[in-house]
């Protein structure tokens, strides 16, 4: 399944917006369901969008996150806007073989990157 990669965390003020990259080796890529999980300090990490292999999405905020895919670059992509403080937090990108909000679904995961929201 190859190694994830994140990048495109940082600070940003309350209301702005980042685009979070997560870059896979190998390819298989296209064939795996790919995840977005985030998770704040003492807290469970927690799912915030997944794409299944076709393009099916699942979003825990639909109007303020987007993901997409480009199997070609073997890349997947969180768009988030409108950023509130509480969306502070480590973002993981996980594969899985199907798409599940349920991150024991996931078995390969990247090192996460940082998301930091200032208010």
């Amino acid at each position: 399944q190859g190694q994830l990669v994140e990048s495109g965390g940082g600070l940003v003020q309350a209301g702005g917006s980042l685009r979070l990259s997560c870059a896979g080796s190998g390819d298989t890529f296209r064939h795996y369901a790919m995840g977005w999980f985030r998770q704040a300090p003492y807290q469970e990490r927690e799912f915030v969008a997944g794409i299944s292999p076709s393009g099916v999405t699942a979003e825990s905020d639909k109007g303020r996150f987007t993901i997409s895919r480009d199997n070609a670059k073997g890349t997947v992509f969180l768009q988030m806007n409108s950023l509130k403080p509480e969306d502070t937090g480590v973002y993981y990108c996980a594969a899985g073989a199907y798409l599940s909000r349920d991150k024991n679904r996931y078995n390969v995961w990247g090192q996460g990157t940082q998301v930091t929201v200032s208010s």
